[in-house]
């Protein structure tokens, strides 16, 4: 397999987790063993093990890579700020399309990030990663919440939890056959994800200043 661009890092080891993600999906996360992983990436345990110490550090390596690749999206969505204050709902579909279409077109990723974040292995490693590799999303919010103050009224954990997990959730029924991968799918999933949200899209009045009384 080819490195993906934007990526450096030695061919062997991305096969190793590329592999991983496949070995996910077909065995399941607890069911996955470093032997099915290295048939699938066409080297030996030992080759394996040169790179990994085992099978939890290569479930966290590969989480890490899959999560680097989603948040990578950002870096090249072509987002005009303008359309937040001319059409809200269509500036967030034009960020999260883009992100739902990365989940479809990578199966193996999608269910092994899945299961990967509904394991016991996530809350631990969850509360020390590093997500500064979202720098680019993370300055999209901002500028969101900044034209729309309410957004802050939000609780911000609530609200990216359920769009994150959802939006996975309903790419991994769209890549196991579950709903059809088309438009319509595309446009209710979106409107499912975002009912609600319209109502803080909407950019704060000035306060009215009082005239002065005439003496």
């Amino acid at each position: 397999m080819a490195l993906r661009k934007g990526f450096l890092m030695d061919d062997t080891k991305t096969r190793i987790i590329l592999a991983a993600t496949k070995a996910v999906r077909q065995y399941g996360l607890e069911g996955m063993r470093i032997q099915n992983v290295s048939d699938l990436a066409g080297v030996s345990p030992g080759a394996l093990y040169r790179y990994f110490d085992g099978k939890t550090h290569l479930i966290l390596e590969t989480f890490t890579y899959v999560d680097k690749q989603a948040a990578a999206i950002f870096d090249h969505v072509k987002f005009n700020p303008l359309t937040m204050l001319t059409n809200p709902m269509g500036a967030v579909k034009e960020l999260w399309l883009p992100y739902f279409r990365f989940w479809v077109t990578h199966p193996d990723e999608t269910v092994f990030y899945h299961r990967f974040r509904d394991s016991a292995f996530f809350p631990e490693y969850n509360e020390t990663r590093d997500i500064t590799y979202f720098h680019t999303f993370i300055g999209m919010v901002r500028l969101f919440k900044k034209v729309f103050p309410a957004l802050d009224r939000i609780n911000q954990d609530l609200l990216w939890l359920h769009v994150l997990t959802s939006t996975v959730m309903y790419a991994k029924y769209v890549v196991e056959g579950v709903l059809p991968n088309t438009p319509e799918t595309e446009d209710t999933i979106f409107h499912l994800l975002t009912t609600g949200l319209s109502g803080y899209l909407k950019p704060e009045k000035p306060p009215k200043t009082k005239k002065p009384k005439k003496p």
